[in-house]
């Protein structure tokens, strides 16, 4: 019993620092709040990582068995898979950061002018072409860092509240496994299945935001181009107009194409890494129900949208590497792919009908 209080204990906590968590990223984001503060949201997204870690290790640790039993722990277990991911995706970016950094300090590219100011004083180098490119790069660093926390607490938190408040008491409650699930590849299948939605969702999540803030940036980049005061006047000539333009043009990419290209790329690199677990986790499932039910494929409606969800990444990753499809074009598929994971995940368990009834609402 004291072990069940110190669980609600810790979703509570856990729940008010997501929230915290979140509106500190998406003030950020807002640039409402100064990018020297990100210590703060980093920190509370590596706390609510702990806790959740902890929670799911006293499930594991009441019930005896990996705490992937049913729909409440698998979900549980997603939000901290995506609070994983977001660490590791700030971790990334700031070495990333610090490798570009180091590379043009120590590049052989430089002029005689930039590596003397380098070599006697740093406030000297930092009036500097090269320095400008540091400190440019240095300060869209932390503008992705937020964004990507905007982009992905919400989708936590959601999947905390939803867990927490929406599925039935008994669902909670710790129990023995059915019998069905009292084998090895329990931990197998349903963690590779758990870390591929994940991965997916982010990559997904990305790919939706990429096309937003393209069709923003082309749209604002138009408003701006087509509003009346940057146009031609009887006292501004053609010439100084067209620069205005090309002014505002270059302004609005450097705002928008570091972010946009971030995106892009993550996309491709976190879907090109569940894919590869869904076709693990799918083949484990295959064997498992071969083992348990005699049978290695039933169409049954989870696996069906399992194979549906595995082809259309299938089409994504085909696409991009075969034909070259990138931005825009993979985006879409992508973001078809959002809901189709949604639809296997949760959308079928609303049927209530199929093998895997663990999976249920009740």
């Amino acid at each position: 019993m004291q072990l069940q209080t110190i669980e609600n204990y810790i979703t509570n906590v856990n729940f008010v620092l997501l929230i915290l968590t979140m509106l500190f990223y998406l003030l950020q984001s807002a640039s409402l709040v100064s990018f020297k503060w990100s210590f703060f949201p980093n920190s509370g997204i590596q706390l609510s990582n702990f806790l959740q870690a902890t929670f799911l290790g006293l499930r594991w640790f009441l019930s005896g068995h990996f705490p992937l039993s049913n729909l409440y722990e698998s979900l549980l277990f997603l939000a901290w898979v995506l609070t994983t991911l977001l660490i590791l995706f700030i971790n990334k970016i700031q070495t990333l950061q610090t490798l570009s950094i180091n590379e043009l300090r120590l590049s052989p590219n430089l002029s005689e002018t930039d590596k003397l100011w380098q070599e006697n004083s740093l406030s000297v180098m930092t009036e500097t072409p090269f320095a400008s490119k540091i400190k440019e790069s240095s300060t869209n660093q932390p503008l992705i860092n937020s964004f990507l926390g905007s982009l992905l607490t919400p989708l936590i938190l959601l999947i905390n509240t939803f867990a927490t408040l929406s599925l039935p008491p008994e669902l909670k409650i710790t129990a023995t496994l059915v019998p069905a699930l009292k084998s090895n590849w329990l931990m197998m299948h349903v963690t590779f299945m758990v870390l591929s939605y994940g991965a997916l969702l982010a990559g997904c999540l990305f790919s939706i935001a990429f096309l937003i803030i393209s069709s923003y940036s082309t749209q604002n980049k138009s408003l701006v181009l087509e509003n009346p005061q940057f146009r031609e006047t009887e006292s501004v000539s053609l010439e100084n107009n067209d620069s205005n333009q090309r002014l505002f043009s270059d302004a609005l990419s450097k705002k928008y194409g570091d972010l946009i290209e971030t995106l892009d790329n993550l996309s491709y690199r976190i879907i090109g890494f569940g894919f590869p677990l869904l076709t693990i986790g799918i083949l484990s499932g295959a064997v498992w129900a071969n083992q348990t039910w005699g049978s290695y494929w039933s169409w049954d409606p989870k696996e069906t949208w399992a194979l549906i969800t595995w082809i259309i990444f299938a089409i994504y990753l085909h696409t991009r590497l075969s034909h070259g499809w990138n931005g825009r074009q993979s985006a879409l598929i992508a973001s078809f792919g959002f809901i189709i994971i949604w639809v296997c995940y949760l959308g079928v368990n609303l049927l209530g009908k199929g093998l895997h009834s663990y999976g249920f609402f009740n």
